[in-house]
């Protein structure tokens, strides 16, 4: 876990507030804080999407629980206006010289088949926001090349105030997600195969390590087990619809790059 060790203010825009931070590995972090509007499931979303994208292997930035202390926070008057309580916070690293994705820059990235997994995700847990946010896909130059990272995973579930109710009322809803720069990867650059090794990787997830996953989850964060045990049975759920999942995907595919119908002839074989 990190330590925060210095607070540097206001870091982009969002119902969130995300704040900067350089923690004790001496990196910089966008922290998301227990205390936000939204309320600390914001925290439990951005924690399940990080574990779940090193399961993955998704392009999201590097991602851990973050503490913050009474010094830090008494070091800053903002944080102390604020309100904002000692104890473990939500950080992800921050990405610098970065512009946002959109038709014009698409091209440059050379991960662009990783988006795959991106809208499988998204498609799991009914993150529509990233689709409809055009802030929230990030294109990054560095030694290695253009890269894109999928950012802000704070509405999963469609909302940061999820309920079991909630939770169960669109377990099973399929929902297709093509605006922006979605409708551009499914219409012009990802095919059927780009899928099919995150469509592996969800199949390959045992219901222990599902449970062990939200267990982690801080207690202060995510205190009613009845809750605990709801993200448990959806996370089981959509596992197990994945490639359901995937043949809605594959209907915004042209058919002349695989669509479709490739799914019924290839995909089920493979896998």
């Amino acid at each position: 876990m990190l330590i925060a060790m210095k607070h540097f203010g206001n870091v982009g825009v969002g119902v969130t507030s995300p704040q900067l931070f350089r923690a004790n590995d001496r990196n910089f972090y966008v922290v998301k804080l227990q205390n936000n509007l939204l309320g600390s499931k914001v925290l439990v979303n951005e924690f399940l999407a990080a574990k779940l994208g090193e399961i993955m292997g998704l392009c999201f930035p590097v991602s851990s629980s973050i503490e913050i202390g009474e010094e830090t926070i008494q070091q800053s008057p903002q944080l102390q206006a604020s309100g904002i309580v000692a104890g473990r916070h939500f950080a992800s690293q921050y990405l610098n010289h970065t512009e946002y994705v959109g038709k014009n820059n698409l091209f440059k990235a050379d991960n662009i088949t990783e988006m795959a997994g991106i809208l499988l995700f998204d498609y799991m847990f009914h993150n529509a926001d990233r689709t409809n946010n055009k802030k929230n896909l990030l294109l990054r130059k560095d030694e290695a090349g253009c890269r894109i990272y999928a950012i802000d995973n704070s509405h999963l579930f469609r909302t940061a105030r999820w309920t079991i109710a909630h939770l169960n009322s669109i377990s099973r809803i399929i929902k297709p997600y093509y605006r922006y720069s979605y409708g551009l990867l499914l219409r012009d650059w990802l095919s059927p195969p780009h899928f099919l090794p995150y469509v592996k990787k969800v199949k390959e997830m045992s219901c222990e390590s599902i449970h062990e996953l939200v267990a982690k989850i801080p207690k202060e964060w995510l205190s009613d087990d009845a809750e605990r045990q709801a993200l448990i049975d959806y996370i089981i759920l959509r596992r197990d619809m994945v490639e359901d999942i995937g043949e809605v995907l594959y209907k915004h595919i042209p058919m002349s790059r695989g669509g479709y119908q490739w799914w019924y002839s290839t995909t089920k074989s493979l896998i």
